[in-house]
């Protein structure tokens, strides 16, 4: 018996990486049905959205991860902001489109006392975070009513400080893992390692059960990552795809094109779409800007003067603002749907 099916019943040690922007409750709901353990990423959604969500995972008969972020939140920076929307002004001129002003507010925001105060009432059982953990007292809130706890490490250093700071299990984030790197003890990507590399890290030096998350494009993946001593994979890019994912045509375009032409397509990590690193498929703008460009405003401000020019090109077919998250895996259950993706990977399919 696998740790998460000890915990809360979840039948195979098969976890679908919350991803927001290309998901909602479906996808979640369609891996926990197959047996695995679904995710809803919380950290984008308002108060009343969570609320409606944590109804609607009330009804089911498996639990659902919950990912929250826990970052500290930048303030807005006028200069570099300013910066940022004159790199970005020849695009809007080329679209024809009128640049917003700045509205100071951001899309993501890390869970804080108000969020827990909503989610004590429902008292979810698994409950996962990114950049670290919560504040202790908020921590400590959520431990009391019984939740398992998941948080992401990069480093072997992140690793044994989540275990020490109060994680369950910790989630081995390897290099080739899609979207928005986990790292929140050093800002060097030098030390970002493989996932089977970190898998073995940590495994041998934890004392709490290892996920691995990254590059899981198969069941052998599957299989190379517990022998080495992870309890469960974490997949994320092999859900993109799945009909209940809602990841733009876009998107889903330069997935499949990844996957038939790797060279032609390739991926990079980049923080031009939220101002922290995160990797996915190159475009347009992260060529002509550079992918670590440092013009791009810290996390998470700099999502807000691309999002019009993101909704303009997608409108005509173009990828050329939008962040298109991959792992190193991409294309790999073209098709299949979100159940017919878990048993595979579970080895049951």
């Amino acid at each position: 018996m696998h740790p998460l099916q000890a915990i809360a019943g979840i039948e195979l040690p098969v976890i679908q990486a919350p991803m927001a922007g290309v998901q909602d409750e479906a996808l979640a709901i369609a891996v926990a049905d197959a047996g695995g353990l679904g995710s809803m990423p919380c950290a984008m959604l308002d108060h009343a959205r969570i609320e409606a969500a944590l109804q609607r995972f009330a009804t089911l008969a498996r639990p659902i991860n919950l990912n929250f972020f826990c970052h500290t939140l930048a303030a807005p920076d006028p200069a570099r902001e300013q910066a940022w929307r004159q790199a970005l002004a020849p695009y809007y001129e080329e679209l024809g489109l009128a640049m917003p002003a700045p509205d100071g507010t951001g899309a993501r925001r890390p869970i804080d006392a108000t969020t827990v105060d909503r989610l004590e009432r429902h008292r979810p059982r698994i409950l996962s975070f990114h950049f670290g953990l919560p504040a202790p007292p908020l921590l400590q809130r959520i431990k009391a009513w019984g939740a398992t706890v998941l948080a992401t490490a990069t480093t072997p250093e992140e690793g044994l400080w989540l275990q020490r700071n109060g994680a369950d299990l910790v989630i081995a984030q390897g290099i080739e893992a899609g979207g928005h790197r986990g790292h929140f003890l050093a800002d060097d990507l030098s030390g970002q390692r493989p996932t089977a590399e970190l898998v073995a890290a940590l495994a041998a030096t934890l004392t709490v059960p290892v996920i691995a998350a990254g590059g899981i494009g198969g069941r052998a993946d599957v299989e190379a990552h517990l022998a080495a001593g992870a309890c469960a994979v974490q997949a994320g890019t092999a859900y993109l795809q799945c009909p209940e994912a809602t990841t733009s045509a876009v998107h889903r375009t330069a997935l499949s094109q990844a996957a038939l032409d790797p060279p032609g397509r390739e991926a990079a990590i980049t923080r031009l779409f939220s101002g922290r690193p995160a990797r996915g498929l190159v475009n347009r703008l992260m060529r002509e800007l550079g992918p670590m460009s440092p013009q791009a405003p810290s996390f998470p401000w700099a999502s807000q003067a691309l999002a019009p020019l993101r909704a303009a090109a997608e409108a005509r077919g173009r990828d050329d603002f939008s962040p298109l998250w991959s792992g190193s895996r991409p294309g790999r259950f073209d098709g299949l749907d979100a159940a017919a993706v878990t048993r595979v990977l579970a080895g049951v399919g």
